[in-house]
């Protein structure tokens, strides 16, 4: 009697059904050997010069990959990019987390390709320093951006570089200019020393800040205050208008108290509301008139050579590193060092001599 209970308990597991296949044989087949197929560099160069997005996708991809194999293929599209790159203007966004860059972004893109401009926006998300994980979703908070035809949204991993900016950015510009994009928009992370690494690649720098956030003057690096070419206060709307009238005369007062620019221009300061699209059309007013100065008196194209010149070392000096720390002798001294460095039983900079000692001594 007990058996036969326990046989019809309403605890017992049913054996149900086996699950179906959700693709036939032959469509897993041909999806892997789809994935399989990688591009020459010659196909992708010819695709990224007709226009093709999925081309430019999967060149940017192939520059920010690791793996040292695709280094290769990787320069050969960007030395054959370069003589068709060089075509746009070149803008750096940046602000604090919760300023609207994402909002503004849009709206500020959205205007220019109602112009007939066609928009790259480079955003780099920030990787988490413990799982070294990026949610990468920049194209979720500009829904209507993304779907607009003239324009190209690319969030990449931020990684361990300086600052948080995607180490190929560079890179991934004069892609996106030999692609046929005519203005090239960088948002920063606004955290750490990012806004120094896009200032070094972009002809206009646009700080976005809000008020109410205790910052108007006392919060602001010096430096990020120096390096922009024009404060915009976001979020004037509402019971917000006055507030942001104020910020814009402070700031107006504080950009007079430093020197004065190599350019020629004197920066400025707007304010706008990015959600209501108000605005945005005299920042765009503003940064025509920064590039006819500067293009007039010949900073344009100065700025760009000596871009180009602190890239080259910033890569020198980044393959040095790189071939560093992957040297077989560091590699196997490295650990032991830390220890060693921990335990007080050698200074830091007596240890890091005697690495770059053996690093050297290997290489003659």
């Amino acid at each position: 009697m007990e058996k036969d209970k326990n046989k019809h308990s309403a605890l017992e597991e049913k054996a149900g059904i086996e699950r179906p296949e959700i693709f036939s044989p032959l469509a897993v087949k041909n999806i892997q050997k789809f994935r399989k197929i990688q591009p020459s560099a010659a196909e992708l160069v010819t695709g990224i010069l007709s226009g093709s997005i999925t081309a430019l996708s999967r060149a940017i991809t192939l520059i920010e990959s690791t793996n040292s194999d695709h280094l290769e293929r990787a320069n050969e599209v960007i030395k054959a990019c370069l003589p068709h790159a060089n075509k746009s203007v070149r803008i750096g966004i940046t602000g604090v987390p919760g300023v609207g860059k994402s909002t503004f972004i849009e709206a500020f893109g959205k205007h220019l390709t109602g112009q007939g401009k066609k928009v790259a926006v480079l955003a780099v998300d920030p990787s988490s320093t413990i799982s070294h994980g990026s949610i990468l979703g920049d194209k979720t908070r500009m829904e209507e951006l993304v779907k607009d035809k003239n324009a190209f949204i690319r969030p990449s991993a931020s990684g361990e570089t300086l600052g948080g900016v995607a180490r190929k950015t560079r890179e991934s510009i004069s892609l996106c200019e030999a692609c046929g994009f005519d203005t090239i928009i960088i948002e920063t992370v606004g955290v750490g020393q990012s806004e120094t690494a896009v200032h070094s690649m972009v002809d206009f720098f646009l700080l976005l800040k809000i008020t109410g956030a205790g910052d108007e003057l006392q919060g602001i690096k010096r430096g990020i205050m120096e390096m922009a070419d024009i404060i915009v206060i976001n979020k004037a709307d509402g019971d917000n208008i006055r507030k942001a009238k104020l910020a814009k005369s402070e700031f107006n007062r504080a950009l007079h108290l430093f020197p004065a620019k190599k350019s020629g221009w004197i920066p400025t300061t707007s304010t706008c509301s990015a959600i209501n699209e108000e605005g945005i059309p005299d920042v765009w007013q503003t940064i025509e008139k920064f590039l006819e100065l500067t293009k007039g008196n010949d900073y344009f194209y100065k700025k760009r050579s000596e871009q180009n010149e602190y890239w080259l070392m910033e890569s020198i000096n980044e393959q040095i590193k790189l071939h560093f720390y992957n040297h077989p002798k560091i590699q196997e001294l490295l650990d032991s060092t830390k220890k060693a460095v921990q335990n007080d039983e050698i200074s830091p900079f007596a240890a890091a001599q005697l690495l770059l000692e053996k690093y050297f001594g290997k290489e003659n």
